[in-house]
């Protein structure tokens, strides 16, 4: 089949591919980007284990053509990271042994970082509803539910924190740090870049 020259946005970066018409959004981040943290679950759009976010909104790269996504910016786990170091949702995550066998935890994170964003506060019932659509093979719910609500206090306390420090300066909360995305914030202070901006949520 006759290749086509397409350009996808991933994580930030443009890249050029030259794909066949009927090349899935996952083959194109897997095999040509080797990009490999999106998995392949199941093939019929039931497992989430392959969910990024187009926009900003999950969806599953394996039903979606990659032709389809030029114009648009494709997130991918690669590209959940802050500053080099893990975001706070996937610092929870291993803290809480949310991880597992880390086969779906990749598509977890990804519906996560949209429910928070979208919902900072959830409640379990609506955390519960959001990850209806991504499926554990470890059966490890509970210890997910407990990293989401870990993650949800961590960015709290780091936005009470930087409002407080604000205060203290009397500096208006503006400059660098205002534009850094909440999930930066407790790891960037650990790894001395609290200074720097984040471009890729």
């Amino acid at each position: 089949m006759k290749k086509e020259l397409i350009e996808l946005r991933v994580n930030g970066r443009s890249h050029e591919l030259a794909i066949e018409p009927c090349t899935l959004l996952l083959d194109a981040l897997r095999r040509d980007l080797q990009l490999t943290g999106s998995k392949r679950g199941c093939d019929d759009s039931s497992c989430g284990a392959c969910t990024v976010q187009v926009d900003g909104v999950p969806m599953l790269a394996c039903t979606m053509l990659a032709a389809s996504c030029e114009g648009q910016e494709i997130t991918t786990i690669e590209g959940v990271s802050e500053h080099g170091s893990l975001a706070a949702i996937q610092k929870a995550y291993g803290d809480w042994g949310g991880a597992q066998c880390g086969f779906c935890t990749p598509g977890f994170i990804m519906t996560v970082k949209h429910l928070l964003a979208v919902n900072p506060q959830p409640t379990d019932a609506e955390i519960r509803a959001a990850l209806s659509g991504n499926l554990c093979r470890c059966t490890g719910y509970n210890q997910m539910y407990e990293a989401i609500r870990a993650a949800i206090v961590a960015e709290q306390e780091g936005t009470a924190s930087l409002a407080s420090t604000h205060r203290g300066s009397g500096k208006h909360p503006q400059g660098r740090v205002a534009r850094r995305h909440p999930d930066s914030r407790r790891d960037a202070g650990a790894t001395g870049q609290s200074d720097r901006r984040t471009t890729n949520v």
